[in-house]
Order: C-alpha cells, then sequence, then structure tokens
C-alpha cells in the first residue's frame, strides 16, 4: 500500500503520467507525487564509504566500487565532516606556505624555549605538498 509522503494519509489516488511514471495525489491533502521509492543510496553505503576513505582509500577507487561520481563520493565525506567535526578557528591553527615559513618563525618575539609548537602534516604523497600547523605553546608554573 502506498502512503503519501507529506501527511502519510493512505488516501491516495492515480493522477495521471509524468515522463512515463504514473503520478499520484493525496486525497487528504492534495499532495501530487510520483516516487515511490527513495532517491539516493543507503546511509550504511554513505558510511562505509566514509570508512573505507579514512582507512586510505582514494576518492576514485571509492567511487568506483559504489558506481558514483567522484564528486558524490567526496560530497558524503564533506556532509560528514561538517556535521562531525568543528571547524578550528582561526587562533588555533595557522596554515602557510613553505616559503613563508622563514619569515613567519623569525617574527616570534622569543628567541629561547620552545615558543611555537609547529607541526608537518602531508597533504599529498604524490605532489610533496605538506600543511604546516602551529600553536602556541603554553607554559604552567608548579610550585
Amino acid at each position: 500500500m502506498q502512503y503519501c509522503p507529506k501527511c502519510a494519509s493512505e488516501r491516495i489516488v492515480k493522477n495521471g503520467r509524468h515522463l512515463n511514471r504514473q503520478r499520484f495525489r493525496c486525497k487528504d491533502c492534495g499532495f501530487q507525487f510520483t516516487r515511490d521509492t527513495p532517491r539516493g543510496r543507503p546511509a550504511t553505503e554513505k558510511a562505509m564509504a566514509i570508512l573505507l576513505y579514512t582507512l586510505g582509500l582514494s576518492l576514485n577507487a571509492i567511487a568506483r566500487i559504489y558506481g558514483v561520481a567522484t564528486s558524490t563520493v567526496m560530497r558524503w565525506v564533506r556532509n560528514f565532516a561538517e556535521k562531525t567535526y568543528e571547524k578550528p578557528s582561526p587562533r588555533e591553527a595557522v596554515i602557510i606556505e613553505p616559503d613563508e615559513m622563514w619569515h613567519y618563525l623569525h617574527s616570534k618575539k622569543t628567541n629561547y624555549g620552545s615558543g611555537k609548537l609547529i607541526v608537518a602534516i602531508p597533504v599529498s604523497s604524490l605532489t610533496g605538498n605538506v600543511a604546516i600547523v602551529t600553536s602556541q605553546v603554553e607554559t604552567t608554573t608548579y610550585q
């Protein structure tokens, strides 16, 4: 039995065809619809694609496995990241080009101690690009 996707009523009737697909109309709310099956991929499939991506499989390989476009897999990963993780504030991370690193490091106020924590994260192993993440190191005095 079909239900109205808007009000979940069972009182639906056939209401013509559109692009060779049967169109229906709800007698209770007047909503017209053609699709009786949900669109898109199941959530379990998207979750598995995200898991494969976090394990190191490329977007292209995942797209070939599921038979979708690479941009689709990238959108799944991006949507998951936006819902799950919060963006770091500009005070927490600074990303600069490697040629700017020398000027950035020489602009620090202290010439002693650790000063700033620097972490280099490989972004792409094929191109040799790295992201440099720096942060102020907090010092605590214990008595």
